[in-house]
């Protein structure tokens, strides 16, 4: 009789059992659950930490390449830490000032091409002035060998990311494509530095010149790393020539200034001949003057007799017998 409540006992007694292993087994796979998404969690944090590290070490890879390819410059690296908020694409701020050697008018670039100028420094930190900057102006040339057409690089308002070089004439050899890189000219920026290729090519407004839409070869919007170079042990440029023309010419420089020079002389001396001659006037006699008379010297006073009055002399007449 027994027997059938031994099997209910012993059915309920392995349900739970079983139901107690299943719930630790739960909580041990929650518990493990928990500490895999941890992890996971960790080694996401790990990864982008050292996608970051790896990105950062490939940007100062390459400028330590750029430094030691380019020994003529002496070169401080700086890392971009802000922006312009009034100007976004115009003005940026790095973490080098003075205390580093960074000062005004200073060039700033990366190993791909040219960033701006130093336009203000601190001991700490200091605003550079991109390219994109309509207030920007630098002086550059085709670098084609067959061109070498100058012109001068400054921002369009109207195209934030994208430059224009301007003062092409409109006859000039310059073509979609072309590398367009510094001329060195004015002192702040060395030469053959590049700043970025021809994508298209428009009329001035005046229709005499044109002007070149650049691609920068820099890419301002993921823009962090930065060189600035303090110092510069190359040569400067040569003074541009004008070619040799036609002596005589009007476009030839020496001509037109004898020209000039001609005429002035040509306008001086008809000038001189228009005046009429002046008419010579016969010197007058001088006309002598009256000496003063001359003051008797002591010494003549004294020799001279002393004159007695009418009236002294008239008595001593009357006197006499």
């Amino acid at each position: 009789m027994l027997r059938p409540f031994q099997s209910v006992t012993a059915w309920v007694g392995d349900k739970v059992h079983h139901l107690s292993t299943e719930f630790w087994e739960v909580y041990y796979v929650y518990d493990q659950n928990c500490l895999l998404k941890n992890e996971v969690e960790a080694l996401r944090v790990q990864n982008l930490e050292a996608n970051e590290a790896f990105a950062e070490n490939a940007r100062l890879k390459a400028l330590l390449g750029y430094k030691q390819e380019k020994t003529q410059f002496d070169l401080v690296a700086a890392r971009v830490i802000g922006r312009d908020y009034a100007t976004w694409s115009g003005v940026i701020v790095i973490d080098r000032g003075t205390a580093s050697g960074v000062h005004e008018n200073m060039p700033v670039v990366t190993e791909k091409g040219l960033v701006g100028v130093v336009v203000e420094a601190a001991p700490y930190s200091s605003k550079v002035q991109l390219i994109l900057d309509p207030r920007a102006a630098v002086g550059t040339l085709v670098q084609r060998q067959e061109s070498r057409v100058a012109g001068i690089v400054e921002g369009d308002p109207a195209n934030a990311l994208m430059p224009r070089m301007k003062n092409i004439p409109k006859s000039a050899d310059v073509v979609e494509g072309d590398v367009v890189v510094t001329s060195g000219y004015g002192g702040v920026y060395p030469k053959g530095v590049l700043v970025g290729t021809v994508k298209a090519l428009k009329n001035d407004e005046g229709g005499l010149l044109k002007y070149a839409v650049l691609e920068p070869a820099v890419d301002f919007q993921r823009l962090e790393d930065v060189v600035v170079i303090v110092a510069s042990r190359e040569a400067p440029p040569a003074p541009i020539t004008p070619p040799p023309q036609t002596p005589g010419t009007e476009t030839d420089p020496a001509a037109v200034k004898a020209a000039e020079q001609a005429k002035r002389e040509a306008e001086e001396a008809q000038r001189q001949a228009a005046q009429p001659a002046p008419t010579p006037t016969k010197p007058q006699p001088a006309t002598p003057q009256p000496a003063a008379p001359q003051q008797p010297t002591r010494r003549q006073q004294n020799e001279q007799p002393a004159v007695q009055p009418q009236s002294s002399q008239k008595r001593e007449a009357g006197a006499r017998p």
